[in-house]
């Protein structure tokens, strides 16, 4: 039962890490663009088609659904046959899912566009992760993740400004044709970029039984990090979701003021994420760095669900929340890749990125009802102890890590 194992110098130029880092970060940022093909336009959905919110929020269900179950599944493609084919199968899958959305005519083409997008995005991150742990230098890694996180932030606060702008200046099908272009001009760079993302698949001696590539979902430290994933992910759905929301029903924020404090939340996301480069690179306990930075994320945000700041503090205070998160990011995935056996990299990021679209999936069914009720800061208390929650996930993977 052997793995073949593909170990680069420590001597890498900078240069050729910063390429491949690069490509790999503006591919995240394309899953995390599609993660919001849809939701921009729901107010144009509902005026064009007659929708109810339910309806719409079917649609983002079916997505994460798609995608989790496929992220499953992808991993055990991408150990096969290596990273780049997935890859391009995706970019193509979402140039066409936005290409069928400039033509929908109706709830029925918009489910098989939610669809098709949530199959596109089940590979980035299996196919993301075996690129950079097998193509990037063992020193950068850490930057790597950082840049990696950083990316799709960048992604989700392009999303929006994309589609309302297209679709002001022109129209909404527009905005979905544009949107299928950029991802044809995406998949072009990578083609041409395409010897720098080949991966090796995983190769096994001739006598290694067959269930060996399902071993490693007997590994606790795999369903921990899968309970990490979800619980943590169920907080940052609460804030994509509601928190604009919440804040114009406890504090009488505008709709634009509090727009603006989900995208500061991004933003400072994407900050704490090239800070937190640095220390997962320097940090031997990765766990206790993502515990640390979860705790006074959490705090903040149950400070925010008290309302005892008032609404300009409040506003602040959850920016800061995502600087909190964003400083754990790089350090979770250096986390996950200390928890992951060797040759097991696409089928283990697999699983345990599927408790991301889990978390999607379930916490606007959970917390909707929250809100249905008019609990608006109870919401984000609630969001808060699952974060906490998360604390106790990280640490539970160190201490399985080290065993």
């Amino acid at each position: 039962m052997t793995a073949v194992s593909h170990t680069l110098p420590l001597d890498v130029p900078l240069k050729q890490d910063a390429s491949i880092i690069g490509l790999v970060g503006l591919a995240h940022a394309s899953s995390h663009f599609g993660h919001l093909l849809l939701p921009p336009l729901f107010p144009v959905f509902m005026t064009e088609f007659g929708l109810s919110f339910s309806q719409l929020g079917a649609l983002m269900s079916v997505f994460f659904v798609v995608s989790g179950l496929g992220q499953a599944s992808a991993g055990f493609v991408v150990d096969k046959l290596g990273a780049r084919p997935l890859l391009f199968l995706a970019l193509g899958l979402f140039a066409l899912a936005a290409s069928l959305a400039s033509t929908v005519t109706g709830y029925g083409g918009l489910m098989v566009v939610a669809a098709l997008a949530g199959l596109a995005n089940a590979t980035f991150h299996p196919v993301d992760f075996t690129i950079l742990n097998q193509r990037v230098s063992a020193p950068r890694l850490g930057h790597a993740f950082s840049a990696h996180g950083l990316t799709g932030n960048l992604g989700w606060a392009l999303a929006p400004v994309f589609f309302a702008g297209i679709t002001a200046l022109s129209s909404w099908r527009t905005a979905y044709v544009a949107a299928a272009l950029l991802y044809v001009a995406v998949l072009t760079l990578m083609w041409f970029n395409r010897e720098k993302l080949l991966t090796h698949a995983v190769q096994h001696a001739p006598d290694t039984p067959a269930e060996h590539s399902m071993a490693f979902m007997k590994l606790p430290v795999v369903w921990w990090c899968f309970g990490f994933f979800l619980l943590s992910t169920m907080t940052l759905a609460v804030v994509q979701s509601f928190s604009v929301s919440i804040l114009k029903a406890m504090h009488g924020i505008s709709f634009e003021s509090a727009t603006f404090t989900l995208t500061a939340y991004m933003l400072c996301g994407a900050v704490g994420m090239f800070v937190g480069g640095f220390l997962a690179s320097k940090s031997r306990h990765s766990d206790r760095v993502v515990a640390a930075s979860m705790l006074a994320a959490a705090i903040l945000l149950a400070v925010c669900g008290t309302g005892f700041f008032g609404a300009t503090w409040t506003m602040v205070v959850l920016a800061a929340t995502g600087f909190a998160v964003g400083i754990g990011g790089p350090s979770r995935d250096m986390m996950i890749k200390k928890a992951t056996p060797k040759g097991a990299t696409g089928r283990v990021y697999g699983l345990v990125y599927s408790g991301l679209d889990t978390g999607f999936a379930i916490s606007p069914v959970l917390f909707g009802a929250f809100m249905d009720r008019g609990w608006f800061g109870a919401t984000l208390l609630g969001a808060a102890a699952t974060l906490l929650l998360s604390v106790v996930a990280a640490l539970g993977v160190g201490q399985r890590t080290q065993r």
